[in-house]
């Protein structure tokens, strides 16, 4: 077996030692931390788990006994080591995220880089890296007052690994997020551990998160009650969305749900406008990286929930990779954006028309987009079927027949390939219309 990474040996924690209101926070503690590992060190709120994470980190000088991290004992290194530590060593993420408020995503992330007197390319190549890779690049030059509580979560991870700390540290990260987030968050620290070999050692009150630890620490009153090893981590949960049961949805979804076989009663609210980007994106995209698709996705999500304009995002899908952006051409761009504008232009008109006016305004759409020649009785043959899809009276395979249908068995008399791209053109439309 390796040596530990980290050794505490016979720790204890005094606070005003001596004194009437001197509390004993650790008392003997004795814990050994291996490379590679993902350990949790759990217990009630006061147990004393986030003093001995701290002290394990260096930020708490033990009363007695040491603490020894990569072979080195914290009470005899320099300040100046311990400022090395500090910096490359290990990562720190907390409950409360202590994200500048002044600085912007992206000059928070590259904040610790800063302190090593990296120049700013260097430092701002590496910061987009990594929000690039948790999905928030797209975020770069907010602040952190105007993201969510788990965006900000995502950005301090990102910080504390800006410098490539072997060891992250995270007392309670998931405390203040909501369930989704929480977990989006737990995820990204079992992929640290799994993908990056790093060493995670996870302070957490909550049971729900101990299926993730190849190690548990359970701690009550200052000790070290019990250790346990998960010999198999338990696979994550797939996401519960409680009191929502098919047969209660409406029609609509119903219809939405066959087509889009991926669409999940876990995606309905909320979660609708991220499976709403990734399926606009599918549907017009299919030439490009796997990087470029996934930038500009999370670029269409901002979009889609009103948080940038299509210039902007016209923009940032023209800027390059390294600067945050998808790393499109121009004529790429502007042609993705006007089919996007296009889709969710009509989606949004087809609210507030009635049917007819809304059969007519897809039918006029579809025979601009796919070039159709068609008279007027052709028109409102095609816009009946539409209507009859409006109304859910059809979904979208029996949309497809009808237009593929020949005119003399009262169908449209496409060709079946064109009938088959309009029908999976409306079906977008139908799912860009849903809220």
């Amino acid at each position: 077996m390796n040596d530990p990474i980290i050794q505490v040996e016979h720790l204890k924690v005094i606070y005003n030692k001596g004194k009437q209101n001197e509390v004993r926070s650790l008392f003997d503690v004795s814990v050994k931390i291996y490379p590679k590992e993902y350990v949790i060190i759990y217990g009630p709120s006061g147990c004393g788990k986030s003093t001995l994470l701290y002290s394990m980190s260096g930020l708490q000088a033990p009363t007695e006994g040491q603490v020894t991290v990569e072979g080195r004992n914290l009470s005899q290194i320099s300040k100046k080591d311990m400022v090395e530590l500090h910096q490359v060593g290990i990562g720190m993420v907390f409950q409360a995220f202590y994200l500048i408020a002044s600085l912007s995503v992206l000059e928070n992330v590259c904040l610790p880089k800063v302190f090593r007197g990296e120049s700013k390319k260097e430092r701002q190549e590496e910061g987009v890296k990594l929000l690039h890779r948790f999905s928030i690049v797209e975020q770069a030059k907010k602040f952190p007052s105007e993201l969510s509580g788990g965006q900000r979560q995502r950005v301090s991870i990102a910080r504390s690994l800006v410098n490539n700390p072997q060891i992250i540290f995270a007392d309670e990260p998931v405390g203040n997020l909501d369930s989704e987030s929480a977990e989006n968050v737990m995820r990204i620290l079992k992929e640290l551990n799994e993908v990056d070999k790093k060493t995670i050692i996870l302070v957490t009150h909550n049971p729900d998160h101990l299926h993730y630890a190849d190690r548990i620490i359970y701690m009550k009153d200052g000790r070290v009650v019990k250790e346990e090893v998960n010999t198999e981590k338990r696979p994550v949960d797939a996401l519960k969305v409680p009191d929502v049961k098919y047969e209660e949805l409406s029609n609509e979804l119903k219809l939405l749900m066959r087509t889009f076989k991926n669409l999940s009663l876990a995606q309905i609210g909320s979660l609708m406008v991220p499976f709403k980007a990734n399926q606009l994106m599918s549907h017009i995209l299919s030439e490009l990286s796997r990087e470029q698709v996934q930038v500009a996705e999370s670029y269409l999500k901002e979009f889609l929930f009103n948080n940038i304009d299509a210039e902007t995002m016209f923009k940032d899908l023209d800027m390059k990779y390294e600067d945050g952006g998808a790393d499109w051409n121009k004529r790429r761009a502007a042609s993705f954006m006007e089919r996007v504008t296009a889709i969710t232009d009509l989606s949004r008109a087809l609210t507030e028309k009635n049917e007819t006016e809304s059969s007519e305004a897809m039918a006029k759409y579809l025979i601009h987009l796919f070039k159709l020649k068609m008279d007027q009785d052709e028109m409102r043959v095609l816009a009946s079927f539409l209507r009859l899809r409006l109304r859910n009276k059809i979904d979208r395979e029996e949309l497809e027949k009808k237009l593929d249908a020949p005119k003399k068995a009262e169908g449209a008399g496409l060709h079946s390939v064109t009938a088959e791209k309009i029908s999976r053109e409306v079906e977008i439309i139908m799912l860009m219309k849903y809220s």
